[in-house]
């Protein structure tokens, strides 16, 4: 089984207050979903300002005042979802997302693929969803598949990525790649790692699956060195 088929194979499976959720959303066709790296960027406030009750429409003026930047003049920051992991991928977006009130998560996907897809369509002058459809999910079920999916989502994905050589590169160099992947920009491993502030991850989450960033280090080195998680994961 491949990672492909993986979160090809997902539909949104039912899930309630509480559950997490493995989420990823594919561009139209396999088309790459940002076109720069002013997209990129501006995915990662999406992450941010999308995840609110309240919504300014001109929230994309916030981020020029400093990064993550929440004016005085608005309300109290009330997220509507637990953000835990994330990696934006070229045509795809993976994220592990808590349920913390009814309605929250699809709000919150729907906020943001809008979003992208207005933004895409207005500065590259194109028409239609930038998305393949709705977004795919799997409910995690235990604290195990937890584990595995954070690897999944933060390491694997991002260590495909690896300029030399991409996963098999990363798996033969897998020191040089874990630096190389703490400082990737778009994916939460750097919050995790402390390289960078924590803004878009909701903080009391992060030690719940894993106690410091040592113990995972070393699952997510075990996991894709033996090669056979996703098998007897994510079946």
């Amino acid at each position: 089984m491949t990672a492909e088929w993986y979160t090809r194979g997902m539909r949104v499976e039912p899930f309630s207050v509480d559950s997490y959720i493995h989420a990823v959303k594919r561009g139209a066709r396999g088309l790459p979903i940002t076109g720069d790296e002013a997209d990129k960027n501006r995915f990662l406030h999406l992450l941010f300002y999308m995840n609110d009750e309240f919504l300014d429409e001109n929230w994309h003026t916030a981020p020029h005042r400093g990064a993550f930047f929440r004016p005085e003049s608005w309300p109290e920051r009330v997220p509507i979802v637990h953000i835990v992991a994330y990696t934006l991928m070229s045509n795809h977006v993976h994220l592990l997302l808590k349920e913390i009130r009814e309605g929250g998560i699809s709000a919150f996907m729907q906020k943001v693929g809008q979003s992208m897809t207005n933004h895409f369509n207005l500065k590259y002058d194109q028409h239609g969803s930038l998305f393949q459809g709705s977004y795919r999910a799997r409910t995690v079920q235990s604290d195990k598949y937890l584990r595995y999916v954070s690897a999944y989502i933060m390491v694997k994905n991002v260590f495909e990525l690896y300029p030399k050589g991409g996963l098999k590169g990363a798996i033969a160099h897998f020191k040089d790649a874990w630096e190389w992947a703490i400082g990737y920009p778009f994916s939460s491993l750097g919050e995790y790692a402390g390289t960078r502030p924590v803004a878009i991850l909701e903080k009391s989450e992060m030690t719940n699956t894993f106690s410091n960033m040592r113990e995972f280090k070393d699952f997510a080195r075990d996991v894709i060195k033996g090669g056979n998680w996703l098998q007897t994961e994510f079946e």
